[in-house]
């Protein structure tokens, strides 16, 4: 199987082919899950079921994911269920899944219908980050933030096949990145055995934070 790095490489030279099938499969696993691995309606019911209140219910949705991330053992496992129809390796196809689902679930709470293709094309876009967003959207390489994605009068397919493009770029590159840290880190001895759990547990609650920021209440859009 592919390390990160490798894979990397890859992805870079198939995205443009690739893309929008491997980024549908991902996002419908994470929504729709199955026995094994409760998809994100599941999770938002159960969380907001067992905490009562809706925003109290996203923060400990972040932080579950966030423990998730960091289990290298449950990335794995989680991936091995979605490796085969998306071809990733499979502790990457977990991180992607886990990742999906929160977007998903919190987009979920705060109102956003994510079986609509626009809402979903937005839950894509915010795997990119706060930073990453902001430069695309000011050089002119996407139109808008995930927020106005999700609410745009109509869905833009060609817009769904940039955004794709344009995260699994990003995807590749972070892996790149991510890969040559671990590698370095882990020949340090006590150390490096958790290092990718580390950098794994970190992106999920910048990922966290930043689409509790962008995804406001569709209640708040209304009034």
């Amino acid at each position: 199987m592919a390390d990160s790095g490798q894979f990397g490489k890859q992805l870079v030279w198939r995205a443009p082919e690739v893309a929008g099938g491997m980024l549908r499969s991902i996002v419908d696993f994470a929504i729709y899950g199955n026995d094994a691995f409760p998809g994100a309606r599941t999770v938002a019911a159960r969380a907001l079921q067992s905490r009562g209140e809706r925003e109290v219910a996203i923060d400990w949705l972040v932080t579950q994911h966030v423990g998730l991330a960091s289990a290298q053992g449950f990335l794995t496992s989680v991936g091995g269920l979605v490796t085969l129809a998306v071809g990733l390796p499979a502790n990457i196809a977990g991180l992607a899944v886990l990742s999906v689902r929160m977007v998903a679930s919190i987009a979920h709470l705060r109102g956003y219908d994510v079986e609509d293709p626009r809402v979903r094309a937005a839950i894509t876009m915010a795997m990119l980050g706060d930073d990453q967003v902001r430069k695309l959207v000011t050089s002119g390489k996407l139109p808008s933030s995930p927020l106005a994605v999700a609410t745009a009068p109509a869905f833009d397919a060609e817009l769904e096949r940039a955004i794709s493009e344009r995260v699994m770029g990003s995807m590749a590159s972070r892996l790149g990145g991510k890969h040559l840290a671990v590698v370095v880190v882990r020949n340090i001895p006590l150390v490096g055995g958790g290092v990718g759990a580390a950098v794994d547990g970190w992106l999920t609650y910048g990922l966290g934070a930043y689409v509790k920021r962008e995804f406001v209440s569709r209640q708040q859009l209304t009034r």
